[in-house]
């Protein structure tokens, strides 16, 4: 990988250390990642639930309170139209509870990835309909849903869209449009998730009613818990309003009241008290929640949260954990079947962008798959599975190529498509899988140069062995929630040497004793088994290292913490030019 050393300001990092009593190495990330002032890295360290926007904020807010307003005061029945995955289950959930707090009359919807696909569908409009529905709430979706709002309008019914997803040039025809990527939109947290929008309805609608100010702020840090998980499985930027909701609810999930959240904790691993981090969420239970809408039927995340009887949501639980492990194996098989097919046609620098499409691939586990291509070939990527002449999948990108964009550019391939700068979602006809992968590689291949396949490493500070200890570390881990945005920090450590040879251990990880300047420390070099040759005694080295929380170490009366090796070279070999 290029190493790219960030550049920060020594002497901003000097005053930040000094003013908020922070150890050096902590200090001089906040300074690489624009924190000079003190005010502003206090704030970032330790936001609170004062620094939440106003939901006001968020054009078209004022008349989907009045229209929710509306259907509560007359009993109109409400239909939640929301999606099959973490981001969309979740924010179902959130406005599902919070308007049964007002005294609404609301059910919910969400669609079966295999049988519904994405998206809102006419169809269930006509049967609301018929069911009396009044008003559609969607969430997580329909912002590109112009026909099927027209088609709600047309049954009596009004439809408020919230939802996060890039609009068109023209919006839903709705009563309100909640999205702060609309373009007339100047809600400041331009990243939040689906779930996040919900957040923002739900405390308007708890503002605007009669419930005493203590206790909203009080469901509305209840809400947190969920939105967090929501935020955190979605991959939008920790940063802004989305590191108050995942710094403020992770806090929140060591000690949890919902019956359902607690089971899926349980299955997860984590015990009464414990407090996920970030990354734990990503891996851990937000897998388990996606394994329901990518395995079988996504309504049953929502049951789970919901429901009253602790019976029925362990079984959900314990469901969804096999589910999730029924997944990794479907998953994997698709992985190996791309990876063989690359032995035997490699990838070349001509391919610019990628896709892969398969016979009877599982379309729930394709969108995991072309994480993993992209991560194998960093490059562009989509993973399609075909059934009955429909090719359906997901694309995933790299940071210089924004695949929503791409999509636009070749409209009449697709009967379907939508999605993000980073992700997103297409439907064609599988006769035209072979036209798709050319347009689509040569469409990047005129945006992209061979630099942008080469993957990088941020480094964003120097520091000496003799700086890392338990204050100096804990100051580290100060900075998460870790994720897209705001990534743990990587740290160059120059010079070192090996106090020990190396130790390969499960075949695959390889333990270090490190030294440096009278120094000692132990490291870990997670699947670096195959390099293990690059650690050399006696030679010099520069190593990329970051750390992490070590609950299992800490259990045992050792340090809570690990220093883990990122990459490794020869010292002074070339490190970096500064960004």
């Amino acid at each position: 990988m290029k190493w790219i050393l960030e550049n920060f300001d020594d002497f901003a990092a000097a005053q930040l250390s000094r003013a908020l009593d922070l150890s050096p190495p902590a200090a001089r990330v906040l300074a690489a990642r624009g924190f000079r002032a003190p005010a502003d890295a206090h704030r970032f360290l330790d936001p609170a639930f004062a620094d939440l926007h106003d939901p006001y904020l968020l054009a078209g807010m004022r008349d989907a309170v009045a229209r929710v307003r509306v259907a509560i005061e007359q009993k109109q029945p409400i239909l939640l139209y929301g999606d099959y995955d973490v981001d969309g289950t979740t924010a179902v959930v959130i406005l599902k509870k919070g308007l049964d707090l007002l005294g609404a009359h609301s059910s919910f919807f969400v669609p079966h990835r295999l049988r519904d696909g994405y998206g809102m569908r006419s169809e269930v409009v006509e049967a609301a309909a018929s069911a009396g529905v009044k008003l559609i709430i969607s969430v997580d979706t329909g912002i590109r849903a112009n026909d099927v709002v027209r088609h709600a309008a047309a049954a009596g019914i009004d439809v408020i869209v919230t939802d996060h997803h890039l609009p068109e040039a023209e919006l839903p025809p709705a009563v309100a449009v909640l999205n702060p990527n609309r373009p007339d939109c100047a809600y400041p947290e331009k990243n939040l998730c689906g779930a996040g929008v919900a957040l923002k309805l739900l405390s308007a609608l708890l503002g605007a009613s009669s419930i005493e100010p203590p206790r909203r702020a009080r469901l509305i840090e209840s809400f947190l818990k969920i939105a967090a998980i929501a935020t955190v499985a979605d991959v939008v930027p920790l940063t802004g309003e989305n590191r108050v909701i995942v710094k403020l609810g992770l806090r929140g999930l060591s000690s949890v009241k919902n019956i359902g959240l607690r089971a899926l904790l349980d299955v997860s691993g984590f015990a009464e008290g414990e407090t996920p981090t970030a990354g734990q969420v990503a891996f851990r239970v937000a897998p388990r929640i996606n394994a329901a809408g990518r395995m079988a039927n996504a309504s049953d995340v929502i049951e789970m949260f919901l429901t009253e009887e602790e019976a029925r949501a362990r079984a959900l639980a314990a469901q969804l954990h096999d589910l999730n492990t029924d997944r990794r194996e479907t998953q994997e098989e698709i992985v190996r079947a791309i990876f063989e097919q690359c032995v035997e046609q490699p990838v070349t620098g001509a391919d610019a962008a990628l896709v892969f499409a398969g016979e009877g691939w599982h379309r729930g586990v394709v969108g995991i798959v072309a994480s993993r291509v992209v991560e194998r070939f960093h490059r562009p990527a989509f993973v399609l599975g075909v059934e009955n002449g429909v090719a359906q999948g997901s694309g995933r990108s790299i940071p210089a190529f924004h695949l929503l964009n791409a999509l636009e550019a070749m409209p009449d391939l697709f009967t379907r498509f939508g999605g993000h700068r980073q992700a997103a979602g297409v439907t064609l006809p599988s006769g035209d899988v072979e036209e798709f992968r050319r347009r689509f590689r040569d469409h990047a291949a005129a945006l992209l140069t061979p630099a942008d396949f080469e993957p990088a490493l941020a480094i964003d500070a120097p520091i000496e062995l003799a700086e890392i200890n338990d204050r100096s570390v804990a100051d580290i881990l100060r900075l998460a929630p870790f994720g897209v945005g705001n990534p743990s920090p990587v740290f160059l450590a120059s010079s070192v040497e090996l106090a020990a040879a190396p130790e390969v251990r499960k075949e695959k990880h390889v333990f270090l004793r490190l030294k440096s300047q009278g120094r000692a420390i132990f490291a870990k070099a997670w699947n670096f088994a195959d390099r293990v040759a690059e650690f050399s005694p006696g030679a010099p080295l520069d190593l990329a290292v970051s750390f992490e929380d070590d609950a299992y170490s800490a259990g045992r009366g050792y340090a809570p913490w690990q220093m883990i090796v990122k990459d490794v070279r020869e010292s002074a070999a070339g490190i970096a030019e500064p960004a």
